[in-house]
C-alpha cells in the first residue's frame, strides 16, 4: 500500500521560485508610478482640507503598513479593504452629508466608484473559492494557472 505522502517535497522558496518561473507575470504598466504619485497628492489635498477622525486615522495607518509577504494574506487583506470601501460608500452612511451640490457629486463619485470595487469583490471572491477547492482539492492543476491569468485580467 502506497503512502498518502508519496510523491511530495517539502514547499520552500525555492521550489515555489522554479514552480513560478514557467509561468511568468505581465510586466507593470509604465503608468502605475505616475498615477501612484497622483493619487498620493489628491490624498494628501483632501486631507489638508478634511482631517481625519480617530476611526478613519486607524484606517489609515492601516493602509500604510508594509505590504503583507503572502499572496494569500495579501489577496485577504486586499478583500477586507474592498469590502471596507464599499460599506462606508453605502447611501446609508452617504445620506449624512449635508445635502448641497458638492455633496451631490460626491454622491454621484461614490455610485461610479462602487461598480468596480463590486466587481473586483465578486472576482476575488470566486478566485479565493477556487482557490480553495484547489488547495483542498489536489485534481486540477492545470486550470490554476489559467484562473490567476483571469483573475488578474477581470481586476485591470
Amino acid at each position: 500500500m502506497a503512502s498518502s505522502t508519496e510523491g511530495l517535497v517539502p514547499i520552500t522558496r525555492a521550489s515555489l521560485a522554479r514552480y513560478y518561473d514557467k509561468y511568468p507575470a505581465p510586466a507593470i504598466s509604465e503608468d502605475v508610478t505616475r498615477l501612484t504619485a497622483e493619487l498620493r497628492s489628491l490624498s494628501d489635498n483632501l486631507l489638508e482640507e478634511l482631517p481625519l477622525t480617530p476611526g478613519e486615522q486607524l484606517v489609515a495607518e492601516e493602509a500604510d503598513r508594509n505590504p503583507p509577504h503572502k499572496v494569500d494574506e495579501n489577496l485577504w487583506k486586499n478583500r477586507e479593504h474592498i469590502e471596507e470601501i464599499l460599506y462606508l460608500l453605502d447611501k446609508s452612511h452617504l445620506s449624512k452629508l449635508k445635502a448641497t451640490q458638492e455633496d451631490a457629486d460626491i454622491d454621484k463619485f461614490a455610485e461610479d466608484l462602487q461598480v468596480p470595487l463590486q466587481r473586483a469583490l465578486k472576482t476575488l471572491e470566486a478566485f479565493q473559492s477556487k482557490n480553495s477547492d484547489f488547495v483542498f482539492n489536489t485534481e486540477g492543476t492545470a486550470n490554476q494557472q489559467n484562473d490567476i491569468s483571469m483573475f488578474n485580467s477581470e481586476i485591470v
